[in-house]
């Protein structure tokens, strides 16, 4: 193996996680051995993934915190040295737009870095990626002053702010960086102009196309028939699902039989917004036409796909959506809102739809069109898959860190050649 790296993630395996997991096959097959470490475990009932079983028992989480994990970590800390204190100190101290609250949540953030001390050391890493820039970016950051093991992120958004305070610092010290789009790309250089490492780099995430693909070749909806839409979008209100249901009752009022799948749970796994969507579908008297899917496996989401006419999402904001992306390979027409980064997905009106958000009487109108329009229907979902294996394959971001990470060691030592001269 090229490399070995602490594969750095929160609360997985989650219900978005798929495309993490395809990341990290990739990395295997480019000599890149990969140890899981997370957060801690999301709320039950919101991953039912094939291999989610599998990642669980392969992950290392840091939280909860057992006696030993206490009295480990007290000797990391001891271990790393006065300096290293007063570098995490220095870090606390100068975290920007943080409150005294703030300052000691990341105080206690020592504990748990002191945890991946010892698992950096005892695995073997030499690097540690981490997919997010929230808090563990903050752990990641503590750890290398505490081992000298470096660390990156990768950027998912949609927005650089919902990753939480000290951002400047997490980037300035970080080795390198990844962000899914150019729009991301943007607005990091605005915001953190002075602070961003030498190596930040683009890459999307993307979908396995010769797992993601039709049974049989796809056929647009015929009239006198029921029309099947299919949405999948974690239950979350950024996720527009609201408006979706608002666009399926609108179409329905102009006399189209339309049924409504979403796949999809919220983050307490059936206890939150779940049960707002649900009054919302009740209300309006459309149990019967619109279903909440809950948390599904990626086979039950292909096989939506599969007896699904159109495909459509309703976020008020993304990064670059797998989703969406997951299909498009499924080659059927896609009709999406125009947030964050889905225009570099889509080009409008060639390989699917672009709309406004908040606006279901638009998307009422395109997904009309499309239902009445067999041979847009049929142009829509045969560009639609070229798109995806031209520019999305899920090799594309695991061949962008695997570059980052060889970059890297021609610059660096590994930590564990670093750590015997020390």
């Amino acid at each position: 193996m090229k490399a070995k790296i602490g594969y750095f993630l929160s609360e997985f395996p989650g219900q978005t996680h798929i495309f993490l997991w395809r990341e990290r096959e990739v990395l295997t097959t480019l000599g890149i051995a990969t140890d899981l470490v997370s957060t801690q475990l999301p709320s039950k009932g919101v991953s039912s993934h094939l291999w989610a079983e599998e990642a669980r028992k392969n992950t290392v989480y840091l939280f909860p915190f057992t006696a030993k994990d206490f009295i480990d970590s007290f000797v990391e800390l001891l271990k790393a040295g006065p300096a290293a204190w007063l570098r995490c100190l220095a870090v606390i101290a100068k975290a920007r737009d943080t409150s005294l609250s703030q300052k000691v949540k990341l105080l206690a953030m020592l504990a748990p870095a002191g945890k991946l001390a010892k698992l950096t050391k005892t695995k073997g890493w030499s690097h540690i990626h981490v997919h997010s820039c929230a808090n563990s970016a903050n752990i990641a950051l503590f750890n290398s002053i505490l081992t000298g093991c470096t660390y990156s992120m990768t950027l998912h958004g949609p927005t650089l702010e919902q990753y939480g305070p000290n951002q400047p610092q997490k980037w300035q010290n970080a080795a390198f960086a990844i962000v899914i789009s150019q729009l991301l790309l943007g607005d990091v250089k605005n915001k953190l102009a002075n602070f961003l490492p030498q190596q930040l780099v683009v890459a999307p995430m993307g979908v396995n196309v010769d797992e993601i693909k039709r049974l049989h070749p796809y056929q647009p909806w015929q009239p006198g028939t029921p029309c099947r839409i299919f949405s999948c979008g974690r239950l979350n209100i950024v996720k527009g699902h609201k408006y979706l249901i608002e666009t399926v009752e609108l179409l329905r009022k102009r006399g189209f039989d339309l049924r409504l799948q979403i796949a999809g749970e919220d983050e307490q796994g059936g206890s939150g917004y779940h049960q707002e969507l649900a009054k919302i579908i009740h209300d309006k008297s459309m149990s019967e036409c619109v279903e909440l899917l809950g948390a599904v496996s990626e086979k039950r989401i292909r096989q939506g796909l599969e007896e699904a006419h159109i495909f459509a999402l309703a976020s008020l904001n993304e990064g670059v959506p797998v989703a969406v992306m997951e299909a498009m390979a499924m080659e059927m027409p896609v009709v999406v809102t125009d947030v964050g980064g889905t225009s570099e997905l889509v080009d409008d009106g060639v390989d699917a739809i672009l709309v406004k958000a908040e606006k279901p009487e638009e998307m009422a109108d395109e997904i009309a069109n499309i239902l009445q329009n067999q041979q847009l229907a049929l142009s829509l979902s045969q560009e639609s898959r070229k798109k995806i294996i031209a520019k999305f394959s899920h090799h594309r971001s695991a061949e962008t860190l695997a570059k980052c990470l060889e970059d890297l060691a021609k610059s660096n030592p590994p930590y564990s050649k670093a750590n015997e001269s020390m």
